[in-house]
């Protein structure tokens, strides 16, 4: 409740001092903070830049024809609608399910909160092919449901269904990470007020948690959509890697380059390059909004 006072008559502050410098600044001579930035930038140009050249310089190396005539082939097509589909099925659940873990956990006390915050980080420490064998051990033909979806004719390895659980699986974390703790920093009160104000709880979800939690929540769905277009070891193991039908773009770079079609290769690599680059622009915006917002959720401002 005095939270929303507070935005509504916000109290009056002192006049601020002026900004000091970071004491870093004081105690580091120049020479220092010099080479540090040299190092940065020196590490930053052999494992980025350069190698992020190489990519789009390999693309091009043959002429703007064939670089267009590699990733309008049909298998080529066929990879990156795949790869369009297993995100724009994970991405959305991944949200439902980020969105409601984030809000138990922050807004909530229960029981076995710590194993779900235990569960929610496991595919960080699960490598992608054992997550991936996982799903065989499930769904294979000799694992534990592989008779039964036999019998019933239903495919999950080696088609559309395993990509996108294995896409599920790796990229869970990252929308229930980004959000546990901007609205644990939020806190209650906002939500209290709203209740105490007669509001129902969807009302205060959409009309007081969601509005402070949007560029977080956009922060965690682009890094969700980045890793889910990438994934490589999961999607490799259950895919089967069917020509045309179950290959991913990564997987179809990897099918390219194993056969020494080098310019294919790195034409389909560059385009998930691209994506990268738009990735990390979106990121840097939402970013910079993210600390505005919080910025501006700390700061009290002076009454004009």
């Amino acid at each position: 409740m005095s939270a929303v006072l507070d935005k509504i008559n916000p109290p009056a502050r002192p006049a601020s001092a002026p900004a000091r410098k970071p004491a870093t600044n004081l105690m580091e001579p120049g020479w220092v903070r010099i080479t540090l930035i040299a190092v940065a930038l020196l590490f930053l140009t052999l494992f980025l830049f350069v190698p992020l050249a190489a990519v789009f310089t390999e693309a091009l190396k043959r002429g703007w024809a064939t670089y267009v005539e590699s990733i309008t082939d049909p298998d080529a097509i066929s990879a990156i609608k795949l790869t369009l589909i297993a995100a724009g099925i994970s991405v959305p659940l991944n949200l439902v399910f980020g969105v409601a873990a984030a809000w138990a956990i922050a807004k909530f006390e229960f029981r076995g909160k710590s194993v779900l915050l235990t569960l929610i980080d496991l595919p960080f420490s699960v490598s992608p092919v054992i997550a991936g064998m996982i799903y065989v051990l499930m769904f294979g033909a000799e694992g534990w449901f592989g008779p039964w979806l036999m019998e019933h004719d239903i495919k999950i390895l080696f088609a559309v269904p395993g990509i996108v659980l294995a896409t599920v699986f790796i990229t869970f974390p990252f929308v229930a990470r980004e959000l546990i703790p901007l609205m644990q920093q939020q806190g209650t009160e906002e939500e209290e007020a709203a209740l105490v104000l007669g509001a129902s709880g969807w009302s205060t979800f959409f009309r007081v948690t969601l509005p402070n939690i949007k560029w977080g929540l956009l922060y965690g769905v682009i890094l969700c959509n980045a890793r889910a277009m990438g994934e490589f070891g999961a999607v490799s193991v259950v895919s089967g890697h069917i020509r045309g039908e179950t290959n991913t773009m990564p997987l179809q770079v990897e099918i390219l380059y194993n056969e020494y079609n080098f310019t294919a290769a790195f034409a389909i690599a560059s385009l998930l390059a691209l994506l990268a680059l738009v990735t990390l622009a979106v990121k840097s915006f939402i970013e910079w909004r993210l600390h505005q917002a919080r910025k501006a959720s700390t700061d009290v401002r002076l009454p004009e």
